[in-house]
């Protein structure tokens, strides 16, 4: 028997995930950088990395519990055969997504927390991984848009 307000929760945390990981990355990639711009060379690289790590620490939970639930959801509306093709290409990019984030955690996000002296390069190497994130993301959403019934 199925539960009404369970599949609730489940679709309010779905897409409460995917808010911060959409509009976390948008913030951290985007918005912040004119602001952090303001601070001196060394207290920007410095906040840079607070910020990011931050982000990344949240997506280390977010990513997974994002993808559980989407999956959960999938299965309890009849399987990822029942699904519409918009619905099937938004689980793709959200891999895509989960993989970029992964590429940046693993990659130059961790040379960047042990560098000494971070380079400008690691910096960007990590906000360009992020923006395409983030770019993906939207993408996603209005894939998740055209494939629901209204």
């Amino acid at each position: 028997m199925s539960n009404p307000f369970l599949w609730s929760v489940i679709l309010a945390l779905h897409l409460l995930c995917m808010a911060y990981w959409i509009g976390g990355g948008l913030y951290a990639a985007i918005v912040s950088r004119s602001t952090v711009a303001l601070l001196e060379p060394a207290q920007r690289q410095n906040v840079q990395i607070q910020l990011i790590a931050r982000y990344f620490r949240a997506l280390l939970h977010i990513v997974p519990t994002a993808l559980v639930t989407g999956w959960l959801l999938v299965l309890h509306m009849g399987g990822f055969g029942a699904m519409s093709l918009p619905i099937n290409i938004m689980q793709g990019l959200a891999l895509i997504m989960a993989l970029i984030f992964l590429s940046a955690y693993f990659g130059p996000f961790q040379s960047l927390r042990r560098a000494i002296r971070p380079q400008p390069a690691l910096f960007a190497k990590v906000r360009l991984r992020v923006i395409l994130m983030v770019a993906v993301g939207v993408l996603t959403v209005f894939c998740a848009a055209m494939g629901g019934d209204i």
